[in-house]
C-alpha cells in the first residue's frame, strides 16, 4: 500500500476506505476546498504487532514538521478514526479515546497509542454490543492541527428527532466544542429556516452564519443525506471539523433487510395504487428489482413512486414529489390538485411536509431525468401497440432459452444482455401506458360538474367498449372456459401469469401450480356467477346514463364520443401493458430459479439483492450469512398488520400495531391519535356507482375466497387482479385501499358491481355478518347494523 501515513491533501479515494470515517470524510471536506484545519492520517496497517515501525513515526514526524512550519507555536488533536465509526449505522461518538492540545513529538505519540488502544476498551465493546457491529475494530488514528477555538457547536441540517427538513438546528458554547459534547457549558441555540437559510439566534454569531449555512446545505447535498456537522470559530475564522450523517435518521440495515425508509425524513408516503399492485410483504430481491425499475424511470431526487420500503411494505414518498412541484412552480396548488387526482382524497388535519427545494437546484438536478424520461415516452409510445404483441412470444421463447442455460456465465451473460434490457422496456411501457390513463381521470371530473358523479362513473363504466380489458381477462376467461370457447391451455397461456401475488418474485403464479384453474371453475360453478349477465346489465346502465347525456346536453355529445374513445384507448393500453410487464416480470423468476438451481443455494436466492445475484454468477464476494436474519426480518414483516393507506412523519409499526386505537386510514407522527369516528357512514371514494344492501365478507386474501357467498359484500383492505374472479360473487366491493385508477374501481365499474375504494378503516370498522348500504356513486358506505 506504500507509505501508511496519508495527508488529508493526499489521501486517495482509494485509501479512505481505510482512513475511516472521520478520516475519510475529513480528507473529502479538504480536497473539496471547505475550510478543514490541516491534519493527516495514520492507517491502520501502519500499526504492526500494535507498534508503529521507524519508518512510519519518521513520516508522521515529517508531517508535523510542515504542519508547524506554516502555524507558528501549533499545537495537535489526536482523535480515532474506526472504519466503523461516524457511518450512517453508528456514530461511536465519544467512545473511542481522543487527546488535545499535545505539542511535542513525545507527547504526540503517547496520544497515539492512546487512542489506537482505545479500541479494546469495555465502553467500545458495550456500544458495539447494542449497535450489533463486530468488537474487532480496525482503527485509523487522525492527528489534525488545533485552531484557537472562540465559538464551537454543531449543526444538524435537518431536525435528528422529527426528520423535518423546514430548518436546519444549531447550538455552541463559548470555547473548545468537548465543553458542549460533555454538556459543562450552557449552551446558545440557533437554526436556519430553508430554503433560504434566514438566520435565527444570537447576534454575536450572524456574521459567520450564512457561511455555516452555504457550507452545510452543499455538503448535505453532495453526501447525498442530512448531516451532524461540527465546527468552530477560531481568530475571526469559520472552520469545520467533522460530518457524519445523522444517526438517528437512517432507514435501517440493508445487510440484514431492516428497512424503514419513512426513519429517515419527515416525508407523506401513500400506497394507494402502489400497495395494490404489491399488496404483499416483499422479499429483498424482488424490492431490489423493483427499486433499480423505479430509478430507470424516475427524475425527481429521492422520489420513489414504486419502491419506498417500509418494513417490506410498497409506498410512494409523494412529500418529495411534491416538494418539487412547488419548487418549480412557487405554490403547492398544483402538486395538491395532481395528488388528490391520482392518490385519492388526504383527510383533514393532516399536514404534508416540504422538502426545501430551491427552484435552481430542482431545474439543474431533473433536467437530465427528464430529457431522458420524454425520449423514452417518445420511444416506448411509438412502438408500444407491438410490443405488447410481441411480449407473449418473446417470453414463451426466453423461458425455453433459461431452462437450457447450464452455466454461471451463461446465465450472467442472459441477465445483462436479454432479461434485464426487455423487462426496462416492459417497465417503460407500464410507465408510459399509466400516464396516459389519466385521461379518464380529467374526462370524470368534467362529467361530474355537467351530470354529478354517479352518471359521470357510468358513463365511464364501458371503456373496453367491444374488446377485452386485460385485467377483466381471468373472470370473463373461466366463463369462456366453460362455454367451451377456450381451452384450459389457452387461458393459461393467456392469463396464467396474472395473479394477487404477480409482483412477488417468491410467491409462484396461477400458471405455476397445476391445480389452479380447476379449482377457480369449481368455485364459478358453484357461485352460480353469471358475468354476461352482469356485462348486459351494465351495459343497459350505461346506455340509460347516454340517454340522458344525449337529452341534457345534445350539442356536446360529439365531444364526448370523442373524449370516450381517447379515454377507452388509453385504459385498454394500459392494462395491457401491465398484463405484459407482469409477463415479463414472472421470466424473471424462471431465471431467479434457475440460478438457484445452478449454484445449489435453493429458495436463499430471493432473500439476496440483484446485485448480489450478479456477483454469484460472477464469482464475486456475496453476503450469504446474512441470508439466515433476512428470512427472520421477511417473517417477522409479514406477521404485522397491513398498515396505514397514508403515513406522515416516521413510523414505529411494533408500536403502532400494539395500539387499540390504531387507524388504518392514516397516521400522523406529529399528531396525538384521533381515534376513528363511530359515525354510522364511511367516506371513501365513488368507484362505481350503483346502490345495494347486504351482509359483509372481510377477507384478507383472495385465497380465502370461497368464504365469499354468492350476494354479500366484498371488503378487503385492497384489490388487484387476482381478485377478479371473486368479483362477479360479489354484491358490491369496498377497499380501505384505492382511487379512481385502483383496480377495484376500474373493474366494478366494468361489471356494474357498486364499488366504494379508499375508506382507509373499512377493515377495522365492519366485521363479517354486518349489514352495509354501498352507495357508489357517491362514495358512501352506510353502516345499518
Amino acid at each position: 500500500m506504500g507509505n501508511m501515513v496519508k495527508s488529508f491533501k493526499e489521501l486517495t479515494r482509494e485509501l479512505q476506505t481505510y482512513a475511516g470515517g472521520k478520516g475519510s470524510m475529513l480528507a473529502k471536506m479538504y480536497q473539496a476546498g471547505y475550510p478543514v484545519p490541516d491534519g493527516f492520517v495514520i492507517l491502520p496497517s501502519a500499526f504492526e504487532d500494535q507498534k508503529l515501525s521507524d519508518k512510519t513515526w519518521k513520516e508522521i514526524q515529517a508531517l508535523l514538521e510542515d504542519i508547524r512550519n506554516k502555524n507558528e507555536g501549533a499545537s495537535f488533536a489526536v482523535r480515532s478514526s474506526g472504519l466503523s465509526e461516524d457511518s450512517a449505522q453508528a456514530s461511536f461518538a465519544g467512545e473511542f479515546e481522543t487527546v488535545l492540545n499535545v505539542r511535542t513529538d513525545k507527547e504526540i505519540q503517547e496520544a497515539i497509542y492512546t487512542v489506537f488502544e482505545s479500541r479494546q476498551s469495555e465502553r467500545v465493546k458495550a456500544y458495539s454490543f447494542v449497535q450489533d457491529i463486530e468488537e474487532t475494530h480496525q482503527i485509523a488514528v487522525v492527528i489534525q492541527l488545533m485552531v484557537p477555538s472562540e465559538i464551537s457547536g454543531v449543526l444538524f441540517t435537518a431536525d435528528p428527532i422529527t426528520g423535518s427538513f423546514e430548518n436546519m438546528i444549531g447550538n455552541y458554547v463559548h470555547g473548545l466544542g468537548e465543553q458542549l459534547v460533555s454538556g459543562k457549558a450552557n449552551a446558545y441555540n440557533f437554526k436556519f429556516s430553508r430554503p433560504k437559510g434566514k438566520y435565527d439566534g444570537p447576534d454575536e454569531f450572524k456574521k459567520y452564519a450564512f457561511n455555516l449555512y452555504q457550507y452545510a446545505a452543499k455538503l448535505e447535498r453532495e453526501l447525498g443525506s442530512p448531516q451532524d456537522i461540527e465546527w468552530t470559530v477560531a481568530k475571526g475564522k469559520l472552520y469545520l471539523l467533522q460530518a457524519r450523517p445523522i444517526t438517528t435518521l437512517t432507514s435501517g440495515n440493508l445487510d440484514t433487510y431492516e428497512i424503514n425508509e419513512s426513519l429517515e425524513r419527515d416525508a407523506l408516503w401513500v400506497n394507494t395504487n402502489v400497495g395494490e399492485a404489491i399488496p404483499d410483504v416483499v422479499t429483498p430481491l424482488t424490492w431490489s428489482l423493483v427499486r433499480a425499475l423505479d430509478i430507470e424511470s424516475g427524475f425527481v431526487p429521492g422520489y420513489y413512486l414504486w419502491s419506498g420500503n417500509i418494513c417490506g411494505r410498497i409506498y410512494s414518498n409523494i412529500s418529495q414529489r411534491l416538494s418539487a412541484i412547488t419548487a418549480l412552480y412557487g405554490s403547492s396548488k398544483l402538486g395538491l390538485k395532481i395528488l388528490r387526482e391520482v392518490f385519492g382524497h388526504i383527510p383533514e388535519g393532516l399536514t404534508i411536509p416540504f422538502y426545501p427545494f430551491s427552484r435552481m437546484e430542482i431545474i439543474k438536478t431533473m433536467f437530465p431525468g427528464v430529457r431522458y424520461y420524454l425520449k423514452k415516452n417518445w420511444e416506448v409510445s411509438k412502438k408500444l401497440s407491438q410490443s405488447i404483441k410481441d411480449t407473449p412470444d418473446w417470453c414463451r421463447r426466453m423461458k425455453e432459452t433459461i431452462n437450457k442455460t447450464n452455466t454461471k456465465e451463461g446465465l450472467l451473460n442472459l441477465w445483462k444482455h436479454e432479461i434485464e434490457p426487455y423487462n426496462k422496456e416492459a417497465w417503460w411501457g407500464l410507465i408510459v401506458s399509466g400516464s396516459k390513463a389519466v385521461i379518464a381521470l380529467t374526462l370524470n371530473k368534467k362529467l361530474t360538474k355537467l351530470v354529478g358523479t354517479e352518471d359521470a362513473n357510468t358513463l365511464l363504466s364501458n371503456l373496453r367498449g367491444n374488446s377485452e380489458m386485460a385485467s377483466l381477462g381471468p373472470v370473463l376467461g373461466i366463463s369462456k372456459v366453460l362455454k367451451g370457447e377456450i381451452s384450459s391451455e389457452e387461458y393459461i397461456e393467456k392469463y396464467g401469469h396474472r395473479g394477487p401475488h404477480e409482483f412477488e418474485l417468491f410467491i409462484p403464479c396461477p400458471s405455476d401450480d397445476a391445480n389452479w384453474l380447476e379449482s377457480q371453475i369449481k368455485e364459478f360453478k358453484e357461485s352460480d356467477t353469471d358475468v354476461e349477465e352482469l356485462l348486459e346489465k351494465q351495459h343497459a346502465q350505461y346506455k340509460a346514463a347516454w340517454k340522458r347525456f344525449q337529452d341534457r346536453y345534445p350539442n356536446e355529445v360529439k365531444w364526448l364520443e370523442k373524449q370516450i374513445t381517447k379515454a377507452s384507448e388509453a385504459a385498454r393500453f394500459r392494462e395491457a401493458a401491465r398484463s405484459e410487464f407482469v409477463r415479463v416480470f414472472r421470466v424473471v423468476r424462471a431465471f431467479v430459479l434457475k440460478v438457484s438451481e445452478i449454484t445449489e443455494i435453493g429458495e436463499d436466492v430471493f432473500f439476496l439483492y440483484i446485485n448480489e445475484v450478479e456477483d454469484l454468477l460472477s464469482g464475486g464476494d456475496v453476503k450469504t450469512e446474512y441470508i439466515p436474519v433476512r428470512k427472520e426480518n421477511y417473517e417477522r414483516y409479514k406477521e404485522l398488520p397491513p398498515f396505514p393507506t397514508l403515513i406522515r412523519g416516521r413510523f414505529n409499526p411494533l408500536e403502532w400495531a400494539k395500539d387499540p386505537n390504531r387507524r388504518m386510514d392514516f397516521y400522523d407522527s406529529t399528531m396525538p391519535t384521533a381515534i376513528a369516528s363511530d359515525s354510522e357512514i364511511l367516506k371513501g371514494v365513488a368507484g362505481a356507482a350503483g346502490r345495494v344492501e347486504g351482509i359483509v365478507r372481510i377477507l384478507e386474501t383472495p385465497e380465502e375466497g370461497q368464504k365469499l357467498k354468492p350476494g354479500e359484500i366484498l371488503v378487503a383492505t385492497t384489490t388487484n387482479v387476482g381478485w377478479t374472479p371473486l368479483f362477479p360473487r360479489a354484491a358490491a366491493i369496498i377497499t380501505d385501499v384505492g382511487a379512481p385508477l385502483s383496480h377495484a374501481a376500474i373493474v366494478a365499474r366494468e361489471l356494474g358491481i357498486p364499488a366504494v375504494v379508499g375508506c382507509g378503516n373499512a377493515t377495522l370498522r365492519l366485521k363479517t355478518g354486518d349489514r352495509v348500504i354501498v352507495d357508489g356513486g357517491q362514495g358512501i358506505v352506510h353502516i345499518l347494523e
